[in-house]
């Protein structure tokens, strides 16, 4: 769901470059790995680089199609209108995430890395009954905004056009939760050529205003990347 709209532009981008026209439908990232292992005809699928490789070693995307995308960082928003606490070092983070009444985090990668983080600081027993995860699909930031939860944690993408939510900004330094989507061309595709071609203009020059401007980093070539 953090590629959701960049996704889409770029679809639309590539249609004006001259390419096929493609459709893309986002659901939850463990929903869109399990619909693309069950076999489902998508030609391409975009999930976090881990996910990818499973998916590549499990036989459902193609050896060797992986191709990096962007690189999303973590934010945090509280509701619009309520305190918003010093989150600028990671010592401020954690006590803000102490002080919080409830906390939510996402199903997919940036959720497992918020969890890992409160494990390294030591506070899981202590935030664990104010945890919330929202339901896969469900955007962190609608929660934020009903006041189901006080503070909220997801990809920045996913918050940025959220309505009645402030972006406190990004995690901290010591702290940052960075993760690299990417693109993978799917085993069942009869079009494997095209889901190619796609994948190779989501990852040129062309589309870098696009995913600043959801956002997101352009992701560097493979082998100088750090998945957080």
């Amino acid at each position: 769901m953090a590629t959701r709209q960049l996704l889409n532009e770029l679809a639309a981008d590539w249609l004006l470059h001259g390419g096929d026209t493609a459709s893309v439908e986002s659901v939850g990232g463990v929903d869109a790995a399990k619909r693309v292992a069950a076999g489902e005809p998508f030609d391409f699928v975009v999930l976090a680089g881990d996910a990818i490789d499973k998916l590549v070693a499990a036989g459902h995307a193609v050896e060797g199609s992986r191709v990096d995308l962007v690189v999303s960082s973590v934010a945090i928003a509280v509701r619009e209108g309520a305190v918003r606490p010093d989150v600028s070092t990671e010592q401020a983070l954690r006590d803000a995430v102490l002080a919080a009444a409830s906390i939510g985090y996402s199903t997919g990668p940036s959720g497992t890395a918020l969890l890992q983080l409160f494990e390294r600081w030591g506070i899981t027993a202590q935030v664990r009954d104010k945890l919330v995860q929202a339901r896969p699909g469900v955007p962190v930031g609608s929660l934020v905004a009903s006041g189901e939860v006080a503070l909220g944690f997801q990809q920045r993408s996913e918050l940025v056009n959220v309505k009645g939510i402030t972006v406190l900004g990004g995690m901290p330094e010591g702290a940052t939760l960075d993760t690299i989507f990417s693109g993978a061309v799917c085993t069942v595709s009869q079009q494997a050529e095209a889901a190619r071609a796609i994948l190779a203009f989501m990852a040129s020059d062309a589309a870098t205003e696009a995913k600043r401007r959801n956002g997101m980093e352009p992701a560097r070539p493979l082998s100088t990347q750090r998945q957080a």
